[in-house]
């Protein structure tokens, strides 16, 4: 199984198979517009800017499940991210990334990259891993996303080649994606 095996629904509902992406570098990242991390949207697109003609696609899945920070509608968060962010690559529809409803690209993502813990020496790492032991005590152990702006890397043969706590920035990411494309 890889990740193109997956269909996902667009901001309009409409479905979408990622094997649309097959060939083409991923970044696959759940958001939310009303997050701490939520500046890292700027980053996102400086990336994808960058390396859109050379093969990287980076594919935003709004969330609503961390302290409710993604409350609005689909039109309403396209909006929110295009005025404040510039941001041009695919958005698709509010979705669960964990729990028993999480969407099942997500379960094979966390299956396939299982957390390996906080960032500890940066601030943001100790203030998430702060904040799950706090709101979502129960999701201190196991593999499931455990903050909005997790982050994870799909080779070009559909293969999850990363994962990335949301303390990670874009900006970290950029020579490990160079040197992927």
């Amino acid at each position: 199984m890889s990740t193109y095996d997956f269909t996902v629904k667009n901001m309009q509902g409409k479905d979408v198979s990622l094997s649309e992406y097959s060939g083409k570098l991923l970044l696959i990242v759940n958001t939310a517009s009303k997050c701490g991390f939520t500046p890292q949207y700027d980053g996102l697109e400086a990336l994808y800017k960058k390396y859109k003609d050379q093969g990287l696609v980076i594919l935003g899945f709004p969330s609503n499940q961390f302290l409710a920070q993604e409350p609005e509608s689909n039109e309403n968060i396209l909006s929110f991210c295009k005025i404040n962010y510039g941001v041009t690559f695919p958005l698709f529809a509010k979705i669960d990334v964990r729990g028993k409803d999480a969407d099942p690209l997500f379960q094979f993502l966390t299956a396939e990259a299982p957390f390996k813990g906080y960032e500890l020496d940066k601030e943001s790492g100790q203030t998430i891993q702060k904040v799950v032991k706090q709101y979502y005590p129960e999701n201190v152990e196991g593999n499931e996303v455990k903050w909005n702006f997790t982050k994870f890397l799909i080779g070009r043969d559909g293969s999850v080649k990363g994962r990335y706590e949301p303390s990670v920035t874009p900006e970290e990411l950029d020579p490990v994606i160079k040197k992927m494309l």
